[in-house]
Parts: structure tokens; sequence; C-alpha cells
């Protein structure tokens, strides 16, 4: 299904484009606005604009699904659309800072606080139900888009878990290989994708500590929502554990907020290792 603007009024999208195109002129850095990692742009203490050839209008729905059906404080979208190829999202600017920038310097107990939020964020995603007859989709049912994903960024929607799992495995079968010794663990990661599976949960897919916003001991914020959709149970916890090579402390710290799941960890370890990077 394809992904609707929000709030595309023309003369909101005349403001935003104004504002863009004011914030990325070379002289800006004169200005008090400024850009942040993301392609996100600061245009007042309240407003920010994404648009990055990354971003699809499936992000800022998701940030409103999101806002709708949970608690996880997301930014409000005020308008979201496309102009000439490019995806525009005006949006609340969270006050707060990273997790990756202020960590360190936290307490034990101020780390377990902030950790109870996150489990508890966690799993209000995974309690929304699916949508009957999604498989590996967006929010609004299209294709999922993750540029960490191997050989291309946009993939789907698929029907059923399996199908994605036969897309990430450049479809091989687990019948198909027959000697495990040039590729060990290759047939068992194909057996475990093509096993039943329960319904897909809706995932972050990027919980980075670089996308999560504290003030004190408070989580303010969860970003970055452009991989967000329909995935397999397990997909929250493989990317959480994977997705900055650059915070690797960040790994130990994903299995106090989300359930560990070994196996589906070591299977993905196998797929990145020969089927891609991500």
């Amino acid at each position: 299904m394809e992904s609707k603007p929000h709030n595309d009024r023309l003369w909101i999208k005349l403001l935003v484009l104004l504002a863009y195109k004011t914030a990325t002129h070379k002289h800006a850095r004169r200005l008090s606005w400024n850009t942040q990692p993301g392609g996100v742009i600061f245009i007042s203490p309240r407003l920010c604009i994404k648009s990055t050839p990354f971003t699809r209008l499936a992000e800022a729905n998701a940030m409103r699904f999101i806002s709708e059906h949970t608690t996880i404080p997301v930014p409000k979208v005020h308008c979201a659309f496309d102009e000439k190829g490019q995806t525009y999202i005006l949006m609340e600017r969270i006050e707060g800072e990273t997790l990756a920038r202020v960590w360190s310097q936290r307490s034990v107990e101020s780390k377990a606080r902030i950790l109870r939020q996150l489990k508890a964020f966690v799993e209000e995603l995974r309690s929304i139900m699916a949508p009957s007859r999604v498989g590996v989709a967006n929010v609004d049912g299209g294709p999922i888009f993750d540029h960490r994903l191997p050989r291309k960024s946009t993939w789907g929607p698929f029907a059923t878990i399996q199908d994605f799992h036969r897309e990430l495995r450049s479809g091989i079968h687990a019948g198909d290989i027959q000697d495990d010794a040039s590729s060990p663990g290759v047939k068992g990661m194909a057996s475990f994708h093509e096993q039943a599976w329960q319904s897909p949960v809706f995932t972050h897919g990027d919980l980075s500590a670089l996308n999560i916003l504290v003030r004190g001991d408070e989580v303010v914020g969860i970003v970055d929502w452009e991989t967000a959709g329909w995935y397999p149970p397990y997909w929250e916890y493989t990317s959480a554990k994977h997705t900055n090579p650059q915070n690797l402390w960040w790994q130990d710290e994903v299995d106090k907020f989300v359930a560990p799941m070994p196996e589906a960890l070591e299977m993905e370890t196998i797929r990145r290792r020969f089927f891609g990077d991500f």
C-alpha cells in the first residue's frame, strides 16, 4: 500500500520548503538553525525538518501510529509530504540528549531507571496486534526500508515472514544445501528461517543509543523510525545488537531491555556473514 502524506496543505508545504532551503543554504551557518546527524534540521526551539535520500512518508506515519497506539514518546508529526522526489517531515523537536552521549556518566541507578523505561516501551511495541494477512511490511503495508540490508535498501512488502527470509538468503532453501563444510551453519540458518512463525510484531529496527533521548533519568524521545514496520519477532533484538559498530558497549545493554534471543542472534550472525553485512 502506498504511504499517504499528512497535513500537506499548500501553504504549509511552501513554508516547510522555504525553511528547508534557507537552512541548507551555504550561508546557513550564520543562522541559529543547524543540521543534526541523520539529516534533521532544527528550525526553531520546537520544530525540526527531516529530509534525506532515505526519508520516506512511512517514517512519519510510523511515528503517528506509535503515538496513537502506545505511550512511547515520539516526535509529533505536523506535516509530511513528497516534493520532486524528496520527502519532507516537519515534526516536533524534542529537547534531550542522546544516550550515546551521556551513558558513560550515568550512575548504576540512573542506568537501571532508563533501562526499565526502555523495556516497558519495547513491550508496548510488541503488544500491538498485527493487521490480518500482513507479513513483513512498513506501517502502511508497503515496502520496508533499511539501507543496512544487503544488495538494496527497499524490500517487499512480503506476504509472509518466510518470504522475507527467503529473499534475505537469496532464495536458497535448506534442502538445497548438501554439504555444510564450506558454509558452516547455513543449513541450520535456512531451517530456522523456514519454520512456522508467529505473527510479526511492530519493530523500530534501529534502537541505537543514538536514537534514544533523555532528560535526567526520563526517556523523552525515541527517534529515527525510518526502518520501522512489521517484522519477525526476533528482529528488534538482533537489529539492536548490531545497530551501531561504533557503540559496541551498547550490545551489552540491549539484553536488559529486549528479551534475549540467542538462537536468533546466532542465525542472524550467520546470515550476515554469508549473505550481507547486516
